[in-house]
């Protein structure tokens, strides 16, 4: 896999970067990733059709959108292509869920994920979103602060990830509250 700079590719990214976030692998050896944190603003029009079991709804631009929709929505402005992986409804989506049908993945990447959830043994874990531009691909996980926290299916996704050759670089970790919090 390509070896990117994130400060480099993500220069939208590089107001929110705090510290690294460390990950502890199987083998022990611990690993950076990268880490920004967003503020993101509730949305308060009309209710939506499917909350998924209560998900914060977050206003990007107009739009209700759950938090990694505004995350692919921000990646998106940027010129990146991607999805919202929803491993709820093992679907891959590009808006809400009862508003937009969920997508194909394009055949490169969705050869990807497979191969990778072969190397997991699972169909969970892969990171919230996935999104490319060109040859670069990157998994973003998303974590609610004092909310949500990583799962170990998350970690294995990591490892074989890195197994598979990608890099610290391909995975960002991102922490988000809203602005009412």
């Amino acid at each position: 896999m390509s070896n990117f700079s994130q400060e480099g590719n993500l220069g939208f990214l590089q107001q929110y970067k705090v510290d690294g976030e460390m990950f502890s692998l199987s083998s022990g050896e611990q690993i950076s990733i990268q880490k920004y944190f967003l503020t993101l603003t509730p949305w308060e029009g009309a209710s939506i059709p499917n909350t998924y079991n209560n998900k914060p709804v977050i206003d990007w631009n107009g739009e209700p959108v759950f938090a990694e929709l505004a995350v692919l929505r921000l990646f998106q402005s940027h010129g990146w292509d991607g999805v919202w992986v929803d491993s709820y409804r093992r679907n891959y989506r590009v808006g809400l869920p009862d508003v937009v049908e969920p997508i194909e993945l394009p055949q490169k990447q969705r050869e990807l994920i497979d191969s990778i959830r072969a190397k997991t043994g699972r169909s969970g874990g892969c990171w919230d979103v996935f999104v490319w531009k060109g040859d670069t691909m990157l998994f973003i996980e998303l974590k609610r602060q004092k909310k949500d926290s990583i799962r170990e299916t998350q970690i294995q996704w990591l490892e074989k990830s890195l197994d598979y050759g990608f890099m610290a670089n391909n995975f960002a970790f991102i922490e988000w509250v809203t602005s009412d919090a």
